[in-house]
């Protein structure tokens, strides 16, 4: 890709279609503050976007799993440098657990991985956790708990996409078993997460975990639009071409 764009870039005559930019602005979150507001006000996915935008630093590395991270990933400012790790084109659930783990063994003396995954995908993979504490991995996770399959949601709903809840917090804290450097987090409000954060600052070699609760309905726009194209195409009529 860099390639191709580097050829794209010397090409000639190219007509600019300042569109795509216009709606990247419209969306962006520049980097900044967390946004103000009572720090026992019920946690957003827009608040908890603005607080990993708050913690990325020129040593980070980011891994956003399938569904609305996905979106909520592009509305991050990255300095120059940042790894960011989005895998789109198979939509594989719950791969970014073990990416994480890859990845922090990687950078483990260079950089710090942040990771944004969703319930459902954490339970897939949710054992490669264990693996990360025994290695001594620091990445810290945010684990999205809005109770079911949200990209599913918007394309199709339906009691299949309701997940059984767990306690994600007292899970972290079996696979330790008191041993190692890792803290776990139960975050449902804006001031929670932000002493969780500030926690995860004073402690760079922890592995750090969060779980924030969302509302069911809590998602990016960008999901909403995405989720009624798909379901638009998923119920086009077959195609039979006269050729058979």
């Amino acid at each position: 890709m860099s390639q191709f764009l580097r050829e794209l870039a010397r090409a000639q005559n190219l007509e600019k279609k300042p569109k795509s930019l216009q709606a990247f602005k419209r969306i962006y979150l520049p980097e900044s503050v967390p946004p103000p507001g009572p720090s026992d006000e019920a946690l957003s996915t827009r608040a908890l976007i603005k607080i990993v935008q708050s913690i990325v630093t020129d040593s980070s590395a980011l891994i956003v799993e399938t569904g609305d991270s996905w979106f909520n990933g592009q509305k991050l400012k990255l300095p120059h440098g940042v790894p960011y790790e989005f895998q789109m084109q198979y939509g594989s659930i719950g791969w970014s657990v073990g990416a994480l783990l890859g990845n922090s063994l990687a950078y483990k003396d260079s950089r710090r991985c942040i990771a944004m995954i969703g319930d459902g995908s954490f339970q897939m993979t949710a054992q490669e956790i264990s693996t990360m504490i025994r290695y001594g991995c620091n990445a810290i996770i945010f684990l999205l708990n809005n109770k079911g399959y949200t990209i599913e949601v918007e394309i199709h709903d339906g009691p299949y996409n309701n997940i059984k809840d767990w306690d994600y917090k007292l899970l972290i804290d079996a696979f330790s078993r008191g041993e190692g450097k890792v803290k776990s987090f139960l975050c449902n409000t804006r001031g929670e997460l932000l002493d969780g954060v500030q926690f995860a600052r004073d402690n760079p070699n922890h592995l750090i975990f969060f779980e924030c609760t969302l509302d069911r309905d809590d998602c990016s726009k960008e999901l909403l639009e995405w989720g009624t194209r798909v379901a638009a195409a998923n119920g086009r009529a077959p195609q039979v071409s006269d050729n058979y």
